[in-house]
């Protein structure tokens, strides 16, 4: 049973397990699914300033932060109990495009020349992990939502706008990976 934890999952398993959240979280409670949210609730909670966003009542949405401590608990498990020693299989073509921007570890899941202490105090660096985030967020906090909350639950309850935010985020993906990513590289 372990091994069959640690293997990838293919496609048709994992989607429409992923996709059942949607119906298990409406009829079991008529809760809508979305990760970005979590942190405006704890912002909440935790920030006793006078400000109008972080004025609401918090604690109705609470389980959506015990949803998220538990995606964080099993990260954890995962990493710890189901980590796959094994270096991280990329093809060949990636393989030496890396290695043309100096990115040779393949040790663990993120290469350390961009993911790490020493790496955010260069330009390269402070640009995907800084520069980066900001983006995440303002981008999370524009389209009202991360692409969990657009693309799983959004799109399955045929929101418009839903299907026009991850639109969007699939454009800015492509746009990024083929076009802008190369050039912070080469820094």
């Amino acid at each position: 049973m372990l091994e069959i934890i640690k293997e990838p999952w293919p496609w048709y398993v994992a989607g429409p397990l992923i996709g059942l959240t949607v119906p298990i979280l409406l009829i079991i409670g008529n809760k809508s699914f979305g990760i970005s949210s979590s942190l405006r609730h704890i912002c909440a909670a935790c920030i006793p300033a006078n400000i109008s966003f972080f004025k609401y009542d918090w604690k109705k949405e609470s389980w959506n932060l015990f949803f998220v401590f538990g995606i964080f608990l099993g990260g954890i498990i995962a990493a710890y109990f189901l980590a796959n020693p094994n270096p991280v299989e990329i093809t060949a073509k990636l393989s030496e495009q890396l290695n043309s921007y100096g990115i040779t570890d393949r040790s663990g899941l993120l290469p350390k020349e961009l993911f790490s202490w020493e790496s955010l105090f260069t330009l390269r660096g402070f640009i995907m992990i800084v520069v980066g985030g900001f983006l995440v967020g303002f981008g999370t906090r524009y389209a009202g939502g991360c692409t969990s909350g657009h693309a799983i639950m959004g799109i399955s309850n045929l929101q418009w706008p839903s299907l026009v935010a991850t639109i969007c985020f699939m454009i800015g993906g492509f746009i990024m990976a083929n076009l802008i990513l190369p050039y912070i590289l080469s820094l």
